[in-house]
């Protein structure tokens, strides 16, 4: 079963794997939370949206009892596992800020869609008022957020005073263990202070001052006994073997806790996490980002998500497929063979937006002012209509609502060989919108920086999925097909 990921699950936007994850070592991994704050990591969200819920109800009048209470049970439990994605005490920069407010308004969004469901399933919405629940529904964002920041100041306050804190040591001034050292000072609310490194080199060669370099290797042992420190994080590369395992059998007469941060960061890595098979420990250092459950979630909103659209739209599909016959001669639909999951072939449907249908070794991506282009083409190509046809083939399983948009094949034999990491893309299912797309990314990529931006922002998302990210793309999605003008 899959352990916790080695991926910072922060939001790392427009930045290629290896750098974010240099950047952004996950320091809950390896210095878990005080127990004061996990738990209002935890809790926090769905206590306030219980809070919220009883102060709606009493302000209208109503008796906080039986229905609404056991609505506040239902609720609780539901907000705890949909709320759950996101670390409510990591460094609030702006791409964080903009992460925890995405992640409260869709979470809340999912959880407000479920209770609905419920409602309406076993017919109880008529045992409650209107006016509290809509009261409800608009205000709990609000007091979330509000909330959080609250808890993030409380907490600073606490750890800061030093009643909390306990004091590290790392062993190994190298790339990986500066960037921890870093991660452990930006984060307050882990209580963790790193009082410097050990390295057998010269403060001058690796490029730290003097005053952070405590010793060499050897004097790690006396100093976490003389001084008491807490925890040691071992950052030497693994080739330093018989050196960790010596340390480690030192420290064994100490009582300080001792982590190995392993330098698998040489790698790009991709959905990488801690996996064991038949009790033997591996690590996935490339993998697809949908494991166990998450593989059934991902199909099952796919399958939801689609069939309501295809329902919805199929008036708009058979009037779109009349208008491409009347508008020029050729078929309405239009084939083209693609890369799907992992670099299999399958066949795309498009409504025909040119006067010819091209699928062979030398595909030409469309541009501006393209004359292959029809008239009704071309604003089906502005409007994205013409991709309505591949909700069918989302329904039968080669394409999903959200992932990497799929390439021509010509255009990834052209690609793979200029563009570093092109193919890990292909560890998911292609997509009608994506984390590209929503980013600028979208219609022609005519210079390889421009594929390059495309491929990174892609394995970013494989790195970063959840379904909140999904829901969030779909929302952007929208916004983008209007004002977008990339799409020719």
């Amino acid at each position: 079963m899959a352990k916790r990921a080695f991926v910072d699950r922060s939001m790392q936007h427009a930045v290629p794997a290896l750098s974010a994850l240099r950047a952004g070592v996950d320091a809950r991994t390896t210095a878990p939370l005080p127990p004061f704050v996990a738990f209002l990591n935890s809790l926090l969200c769905p206590s306030v949206i219980v809070a919220s819920l009883a102060l709606c109800t009493i302000g209208y009048g109503e008796t906080f009892s039986g229905y609404y209470l056991l609505l506040a049970v239902l609720v609780f439990l539901i907000s705890s596992q949909v709320l759950d994605e996101f670390d409510l005490f990591l460094p609030w920069r702006i791409l964080e800020l903009a992460r925890v407010t995405r992640a409260v308004v869709v979470g809340w969004a999912v959880v407000v869609g479920i209770v609905l469901f419920l409602g309406y399933a076993t017919q109880l919405t008529d045992q409650f008022a209107y006016h509290v629940i809509l009261t409800w529904f608009a205000l709990t964002p609000v007091l979330l957020l509000a909330s959080i920041k609250l808890a993030r100041m409380v907490v600073k306050r606490v750890v800061t005073a030093g009643t909390m804190a306990r004091t590290a040591v790392i062993v190994g001034a190298n790339d990986l263990g500066r960037a921890f050292a870093t991660r452990l000072r930006d984060t307050p609310y882990l209580s963790v202070r790193p009082l410097g490194f050990f390295d057998d080199r010269a403060p001058a060669r690796i490029g730290i001052a003097s005053g952070e370099l405590l010793g060499r290797t050897a004097d790690v042992p006396a100093y976490v006994r003389q001084h008491g420190v807490h925890c040691v994080y071992i950052s030497l590369p693994i080739a330093a073997q018989p050196r960790i395992l010596q340390l480690i059998q030192e420290l064994r007469d100490t009582t300080a806790s001792v982590y190995f941060l392993p330098d698998f960061f040489v790698f790009d890595l991709v959905a990488a996490r801690f996996d064991y098979v038949s009790g033997i420990p591996v690590v996935a250092i490339c993998e697809t980002p949908y494991q166990g459950v998450n593989a059934v979630l991902k199909r099952a909103m796919d399958l939801v998500l689609a069939t309501a659209i295809v329902v919805l739209a199929a008036p708009v599909m058979l009037a779109i497929a009349l208008a491409v016959k009347l508008d020029s001669p050729g078929p309405a639909l239009f084939r083209q063979r693609r890369y799907g999951m992992d670099g299999s072939e399958i066949v795309v449907f498009k409504f025909r937006t040119m006067k010819v249908t091209q699928d062979g070794g030398n595909v030409p991506q469309a541009r501006r002012d393209d004359p292959r282009i029809t008239r009704l083409g071309r604003f089906l190509r502005r409007t994205s209509l013409d991709e309505l046809p591949q909700f069918f083939n989302v329904l039968g399983g080669s394409m999903s609502i959200v992932g990497p948009r799929p390439h021509a094949i010509a255009h990834n034999e052209q690609y793979r060989k200029l563009v570093p990491g092109y193919m890990l893309r292909h560890k998911v299912k292609p997509g009608i919108t994506g984390w590209a797309q929503v980013n600028g990314f979208r219609g022609e990529t005519e210079t390889v920086e421009k594929m390059k931006g495309r491929v990174d922002l892609d394995i970013d998302y494989l790195n970063n999925w959840s379904p909140s990210l999904d829901l969030w793309i779909i929302i952007r999605t929208v916004g983008c097909v209007w004002k977008d003008r990339n799409a020719y």
